[in-house]
């Protein structure tokens, strides 16, 4: 049982940042964002997102004693009536069913979200994460505003939410690209609530090294591509590792780009020093073929809105505004 003294410290946090976030909220209550940052809002054990009438409470205690969750519970459940489910992931569960979340509240959690005008599918219970990063939610405005009539290759693409928003906003073709059929299968619900065609061959289950080489070999080019991979990922082909090797995937899909095309470059390494990442994409820019155009900031309720923050990341973002760091980089060929 939680201690009054706990459910006092974190009512008071979560009061505040509701607060903060009203303009959020939408009267149909199908929109997703996070409610509460627990690393950056004063309390580092916790973090609450909102997917439409469910809540997603992420547990990331170390011990028992600090379990923030049924004080949380208590708060949602009491202050947001209109929330009809709540979930709880947690980070040092015991079983895989855990990790990925399990319903503490309620019954049937949402299996989708509105965003800018594209519904998004959703299965909060997939994996330790929640299908739809919602750190990436400017960076879907801006593919669903600037790729209409383009080719676009999403590299990593988890649930394929990048480019749903791309085929949203008119894209010509989005290659989707991942090794896992489960999350390419939610990119296909997502496509079949916008009414966007579903072509099969355009959903790939590959590994991206093997796809991406094989795109390269046929000399096939994309106005645009997004890479977007894990922290770090080995297979036979190949490893991912974003704190020691990251321009190598950059090089890797640089190929695959026409001229004045874009590549969209993220790099989530929580340990990794935006000046630092910034050195590298300017490295890679030195020879003229590669320009940043523009850095993607992370929606504020992710990183904390001004007024509630109370804590620092622990590496330096800037001139990123998180550890989520978004690069729109413009290609030139020879």
């Amino acid at each position: 049982m939680y201690s009054s003294s706990t459910m006092t410290e974190l009512t008071a946090l979560l009061r505040t940042a509701f607060a903060a976030r009203q303009a959020l909220i939408d009267d149909e209550h199908a929109s997703a964002f996070r409610l509460f940052n627990g690393f950056l809002e004063g309390l580092p054990t916790i973090s609450i997102d909102i997917f439409g009438r469910t809540a997603l409470i992420h547990n990331y205690s170390d011990s028992p004693g600090d379990d923030q969750v049924p004080a949380a519970e208590g708060w949602i459940s009491a202050t947001l009536p209109w929330v009809r489910c709540i979930i709880s992931k947690t980070r040092e569960g015991q079983t895989a069913q855990q990790k990925r979340g399990m319903v503490i509240y309620g019954d049937h959690p949402d299996t989708r979200v509105c965003e800018n005008g594209v519904w998004y599918a959703i299965d909060l219970e997939i994996n330790r994460d929640a299908s739809l990063y919602l750190d990436t939610r400017n960076l879907r405005r801006w593919a669903k505003d600037t790729l209409g009539g383009k080719t676009v290759l999403n590299t990593f693409a988890y649930t394929g939410s990048l480019g749903v928003a791309a085929l949203a906003g008119g894209a010509g073709r989005v290659i989707q690209v991942d090794r896992n059929r489960n999350f390419l299968s939610i990119a296909e619900k997502s496509y079949l609530l916008n009414n966007l065609p579903i072509n099969k061959g355009d959903f790939l289950v590959d590994d991206f090294f093997s796809a991406v080489g094989r795109f390269k070999h046929n000399r096939q080019l994309f106005d645009c591509v997004f890479l977007d991979p894990p922290f770090y990922s080995a297979t036979s082909k190949g490893t991912v590792d974003l704190l020691t090797n990251n321009a190598r995937l950059i090089n890797k899909v640089r190929p695959l780009i026409k001229n004045d095309g874009w590549l969209v470059a993220i790099n989530n390494a929580l340990f990794l020093n935006g000046l630092d990442y910034l050195a590298t994409l300017e490295s890679l820019c030195a020879d003229g073929y590669l320009s940043i155009e523009q850095l993607i900031p992370v929606a504020e309720d992710f990183t904390g809105i001004m007024q509630t923050r109370a804590g620092s990341p622990p590496v330096d973002p800037a001139p990123f505004n998180h550890s989520t760091k978004i690069a729109i980089l413009r290609v030139k060929r020879k």
